[in-house]
C-alpha cells in the first residue's frame, strides 16, 4: 500500500510536468523505486565498519534509484515514520537498540507488510526480545577467537541462482570474512542463501576455552523468508570496512535489500 500510493502520486506528478516542460522534465521527475532507513545503532560492541556500510548503501541507492535514509536514533521507530520506508536496514547494530514503544512500532511495521534486511552484527541485537531473534533467523554466539583465526577466508557455497543475492555470486566464492557461529541453526525455518564450508578454515569459536564447535556440515551465513506479514533477509557478512568496496559483496547487499524492500520476487518460501 505504500508503494502504490507513492506510485500514483509520481504518474500524477510525472504527467503534469510532461505536459508543461517536456520528456526531460520528466525524466528528471522519476519516483525513487523504493525506499530504505539504515538503522545502525549500537548498545554493545561497535563496527568500525558503520560507516563504510552507510556510504556503500547510499551509493548504491545513488547508482540503482533508491532513497536511502540513515540514523542512529531509535526514536525514528514510529509508526508515522515508518511508513514512509519499504525497508528497514539493520547494519551492525548490537545490544539492546529499541525501547518496548519502538519494538511495537516496528512490530507493526513488519506485520503491515514492512521489508527488513539484517547485516553481519544485526544478529547480535536484541537479545531479550523473542520476535526480533526469529525475524533475524538466529543469534550470534561466537567467532573464530585467535587473532589469526578471527578472520580467515574460506569458500561460501552459494545455494540457489533463483534471487537477487545469488544470482550476481560464484557458485563457490572464496572471501575473507569474520565467520559468525549462531546460537541456532534456522536452516530448518528459513531459505538459506549461502553456507560457509567448514572444511576451508577453522570454525572454532572464542566462547568455550579449547574453542567451541563450528556448525558443521551446513554452516548457514545468508538466508531470507516470510515472517510474520513481511519479508526478512540476513546475511552474516560485511565486518570490515573494505568488505564494502567488494563488488560482489555489494552486489550480494543490493539484492538482498531489494528482496526484503519487495521490488522484486520473493523466492524465501510461501
Amino acid at each position: 500500500m505504500r508503494r502504490l500510493v507513492r506510485y500514483l502520486m509520481a504518474v500524477v506528478v510525472a504527467i503534469g510536468l510532461a505536459g508543461s516542460a517536456g520528456p526531460a522534465a520528466a525524466a528528471a521527475s522519476a519516483q525513487p523505486r523504493f525506499t530504505a532507513l539504515v538503522f545502525s545503532k549500537t548498545a554493545a560492541f561497535r563496527h568500525d565498519s558503520i560507516p563504510a556500510g552507510v556510504a556503500a548503501i547510499r551509493q548504491l541507492g545513488a547508482e540503482h534509484n533508491f532513497t536511502v535514509d540513515a540514523t542512529e536514533d531509535a526514536s525514528a521507530f514510529t509508526d508515522a515514520n515508518l511508513a514512509r520506508y519499504d525497508v528497514v536496514v539493520w547494519l551492525s547494530t548490537t545490544g539492546d537498540v529499541l525501547n518496548e514503544q519502538q519494538q511495537n512500532a516496528f512490530k507493526r511495521y513488519i506485520r503491515s507488510g514492512g521489508g527488513y534486511a539484517g547485516i553481519h552484527a544485526a544478529s547480535d541485537t536484541e537479545y531479550d526480545w523473542p520476535w526480533y531473534g526469529r525475524l533475524v533467523g538466529a543469534y550470534f554466539r561466537d567467532h573464530p577467537g585467535s587473532v589469526n583465526a578471527q578472520f580467515q577466508v574460506a569458500t561460501v557455497n552459494v545455494l540457489g541462482r533463483d534471487t537477487p543475492a545469488t544470482r550476481p555470486l560464484p557458485r563457490d566464492w572464496d572471501r575473507e570474512e569474520e565467520w559468525y557461529n549462531f546460537r541456532t541453526n534456522p536452516r530448518h525455518t528459513v531459505r538459506v542463501l549461502a553456507e560457509v564450508d567448514e572444511r576451508t578454515y577453522d570454525p572454532r569459536g572464542y566462547s568455550v576455552p579449547g574453542g567451541s564447535p563450528g556448525m558443521g556440515a551446513h554452516h548457514p551465513v545468508s538466508w531470507c523468508q516470510p515472517y510474520d506479514g513481511g519479508r526478512a533477509f540476513y546475511t552474516a557478512m560485511g565486518h570490515k570496512s573494505e568488505y564494502y568496496s567488494d563488488p560482489l559483496l555489494l552486489a550480494h547487499l543490493y539484492g538482498g535489500i531489494r528482496m526484503a524492500a519487495g521490488v522484486t520476487p520473493f523466492h524465501c518460501g510461501s
